[in-house]
């Protein structure tokens, strides 16, 4: 079963990276436009605020099975099928939109106000304090937003083998626990710990550089 193993190891690690770069790419701009609409932001615009923190909280709500079943027509029309690792992604992809968007959000929001006041009185723009102040202070917060983000597609991917995503999380259901052999349930659980033990690891180490 090594090769077996190995091959769903690479699996999740292939449905993990894109999905997390992908969602992080596509969750910056939502998590920018509700950052400066805030009622405390730099542009406030309680319209645009509203309805945005609306559609994320919306696709926040779906249980990620339901989800990925419900979309199924954009990931045949993006990817050309519907299954497969590389069909996961879409869905895995736009569960963690929502949620990196508003981890961002948040992480941007938290900058210290006395800062951008700071800015503001030596006559920075609006654009040189978005991206000289919030998101310069805020990137070891929103690091570890991505290490969590990571953290939970790992959980996720194991619910990607419903549309034949693979992975090590559905090996360990398809073979440990649906065929009742635990040494490999025992492995791949073994093998997912390391691995999340070893991206809190690192996210750790990177969030103390940073800060």
């Amino acid at each position: 079963m090594s090769n077996v193993i190995w091959t769903s190891f690479q699996q999740t690690l292939y449905m993990v990276f894109w999905s997390t770069l992908f969602s992080v790419i596509l969750g910056f701009i939502p998590a920018i436009i509700l950052t400066l609409t805030a009622p405390d932001g730099l542009r406030p615009n309680k319209i645009v605020y509203e309805t945005l923190s609306l559609i994320v909280n919306v696709f926040r709500s779906f249980p990620f099975i339901i989800l990925l079943v419900i979309i199924i027509p954009f990931t045949r029309m993006l990817i050309g099928k519907a299954i497969g690792t590389r069909a996961a992604v879409v869905p895995l992809t736009v569960s963690a939109i929502p949620y990196i968007a508003r981890i961002f959000e948040t992480s941007l929001r938290e900058t210290d106000p006395g800062v951008i006041e700071a800015a503001r009185s030596f006559g920075a723009s609006d654009w040189q304090i978005l991206f000289r102040v919030y998101i310069k202070e805020s990137i070891p917060r929103m690091l570890n937003g991505v290490i969590l983000l990571i953290i939970s597609l790992v959980g996720y991917s194991a619910m990607a083998g419903t549309v034949g995503g693979g992975g090590i999380g559905d090996l360990a259901i398809r073979y440990g626990y649906q065929q009742y052999k635990t040494d490999i349930l025992f492995v791949c659980s073994l093998i997912l710990i390391i691995f999340v033990q070893l991206v809190q690891m690192l996210g750790n180490y990177l969030y103390k550089k940073l800060s």
